[in-house]
């Protein structure tokens, strides 16, 4: 009986057999490795998935104009290096070349940076223009030529911040900008991504908050600026805000034009 079994086993009928079981016992389709990614990448892509994905990447947009921001910073300070000044603002939104005519004035002192003139980039991590506002007498005076002069040049900018409370307090410069207490020479910032700006073409884009005032300031100042941590609370003092900002500091301006002999 048993030899029957092991000729009837090795037949090919039994074999074939034999193999139709197994076939059926694991039929061609997916695995459960390959049914389980699949539900994840489902999982992503819904709600808190999309949330998360949109999450990282405003930050990573931040961290980029962050980045522009501080070069846009270091060939200012470049610039003046070699020209003996700072730049006026760009021409408009569409030409990058600093504008020709004297800023004799803050608010014509005020615009977007001259990126052709300085060989930055142009738009911020959220595609807007980067703003720039520099003080008319670190940027050629009434005659677009004059050099920054220690025994006369008096930086303007200022930069406020809100305390826990929300009161508004002094980060960089202060009430009063004199000789021997400088405010700053220059402010440079990013909208955000909320809110305001300049698209490359020179598009407006529309404030879509009634909350913002904090944000309102920025986009109309040409000398005292806000800087805060970000936040969507529209019952804080100064309301919602993403705008980033940074400044010039004079005494970093002054000692590199002096390492380079454009300062005594």
């Amino acid at each position: 009986m048993k030899a029957l079994l092991e000729q009837q086993a090795s037949s090919p009928s039994c074999i074939n057999s034999l193999s139709l079981i197994n076939c059926c016992r694991h039929p061609q389709g997916f695995t459960l490795m390959e049914v389980a990614i699949v539900l994840v990448i489902v999982g992503l892509l819904s709600g808190g998935g999309i949330t998360i994905l949109s999450s990282q990447l405003e930050l990573r947009r931040v961290r980029q104009t962050k980045v522009l921001l501080d070069e846009v910073r270091e060939a200012l300070i470049g610039f003046a290096v070699s020209q003996g000044r700072l730049p006026r603002p760009a021409t408009s939104a569409t030409v990058g070349a600093e504008n020709p005519v004297a800023c004799t004035s803050e608010a014509l002192c005020t615009g977007f940076i001259p990126w052709s003139t300085l060989g930055v980039a142009k738009l911020d991590g959220f595609d807007k223009i980067i703003r720039y506002s520099v003080t008319p007498a670190f940027a050629g005076g009434g005659t677009g030529t004059a050099l920054i002069d220690l025994s006369t040049s008096v930086a303007t900018k200022t930069v406020q911040t809100r305390d826990g409370a929300g009161a508004l307090t002094y980060q960089a410069g202060q009430l009063l900008c004199s000789m021997t207490s400088q405010c700053m020479p220059a402010v440079i910032f990013s909208h955000g991504k909320k809110n305001y700006g300049t698209g490359e073409n020179g598009n407006v884009m529309a404030d879509n908050s009634a909350t913002n005032s904090d944000e309102d300031t920025n986009d109309s100042a040409s000398f005292n600026f806000i800087s805060r941590t970000p936040s969507n609370n529209t019952t804080f003092p100064g309301g919602e805000f993403d705008d980033l900002i940074i400044w010039l500091s004079p005494n970093i301006l002054f000692n590199r034009m002096v390492a380079a002999g454009k300062l005594p």
